[in-house]
């Protein structure tokens, strides 16, 4: 267990009675609502257009980071250095991201991360492959949404806390691994526990290694899902120092950190922290405009529809590239296109993926 959280574990797999079985997780969030504030700060306003802070398109210099000769991770880009983590499934994570939640344990170890708007404000869907995170957490519960979003992830594993009857028979139904809490006597210990560090329901952990020891037989790695950067390529794009987010009441802040090539993340401006490695960082940003509706699980639960097209800005490297999304299925991965139609390459590293309302974001100049 990992020596910063010191987590006081009741050791447990009696979780039957897991406290976040629901779809519509209501427990109250300490985050105020709040608007996205700064003069430089401009809304986009549609899934089909939305405007940045204007800025004359500008060439930089080649990424240091860009993609190696030879085999690299699906989900990174970056290269291999060892060869069982290439070799395994994805594990997605459900994260709770409740103000009682934070700090959280495992976003900076994750190779991708969603973050979706749920009933309250906003829920992660961690995706590791290269790495992992011992513990990772607060485990919390799926969605309907998850289904549609993470197909292309091949077989991926599914760690979750579990869920309403209609979202279990979801996930049941679609081509994930389920390693549910709630169902933890079918696949075996995945690892949970809970900490008396932190009140029920935000207090459930596990351990990507043990989850990982349940991976079926003959399951494979996920599928390249975006391109990136490649060595000696220019980087194009408009200037940016980063974007704001409002995500239903949750203020979100992305900055660039030049020094260090990464995007730092805050919450109504104050930096939000990971146990395991400090603030919350990334190599890309990439905000997909989309439409959610209610789920036909649950009509108060948001279900983001990621198959079809919509406007995406892409920031990465300190620039915004503005373009189109688009899936044609819920197996195939999300293509990023600029206006010209050429795909958007993605510095290689993690990246942050945000799935927002029209006209709750804006680029900061």
């Amino acid at each position: 267990m990992n020596r910063t959280l010191r987590l006081a574990v009741v050791a447990s797999f009696a979780l039957a009675a897991v406290g976040c079985s629901s779809s519509n997780d209501t427990a109250a969030t300490t985050t105020s609502a709040g608007t996205v504030a700064g003069s430089t700060t401009t809304a986009a306003g549609s899934t089909t257009t939305s405007t940045t802070t204007a800025a004359t398109t500008t060439t930089l210099p080649a990424a240091t980071t860009t993609v190696p000769a030879g085999p690299v991770y699906p989900l990174t880009g970056l290269p291999v250095t060892d060869a069982a983590a290439a070799a395994r499934p994805a594990l997605v994570v459900k994260i709770d991201n409740n103000a009682d939640a934070r700090p959280q344990n495992g976003l900076n170890e994750a190779d991708i991360v969603f973050e979706e708007i749920v009933e309250v404000q906003t829920r992660f869907a961690a995706v590791f492959q290269s790495q992992g995170a011992d513990p990772v957490g607060p485990i919390r519960s799926g969605r309907t949404q998850d289904v549609l979003l993470l197909g292309s992830l091949n077989h991926p594993l599914f760690l979750w806390s579990g869920g309403n009857p209609a979202v279990t028979r979801a996930i049941e139904n679609s081509d994930f691994v389920n390693l549910s809490a709630q169902r933890g006597s079918v696949y075996g210990p995945a690892g949970f526990f809970r900490s008396n560090s932190r009140s029920s329901p935000h207090n459930l952990y596990a351990t990507t290694s043990a989850a990982w020891t349940l991976t079926p037989a003959g399951a494979t790695p996920p599928a390249q899902q975006f391109q990136y950067l490649a060595a000696g390529a220019a980087r194009t794009g408009d200037p940016a120092s980063g974007v704001n987010l409002e995500m239903d009441g949750l203020p979100i802040e992305w900055r660039y950190a030049a020094a260090s090539g990464l995007y730092l993340r805050s919450n109504g401006g104050t930096p939000h922290n990971d146990v395991l490695s400090g603030q919350v960082s990334t190599h890309n940003v990439v905000v997909m405009v989309v439409d959610y509706q209610p789920s036909a699980a649950d009509a108060n639960s948001p279900e983001a529809q990621t198959i079809g097209s919509g406007t995406v800005l892409v920031y990465t490297g300190g620039v915004v590239v503005q373009g189109t999304w688009s899936r044609p299925d819920r197996l195939s991965p999300i293509v990023l296109t600029d206006a010209g139609g050429a795909v958007i390459p993605l510095t290689p590293g993690r990246t942050f993926i945000e799935l927002v309302r029209p006209g709750t974001f804006g680029t900061v100049a």
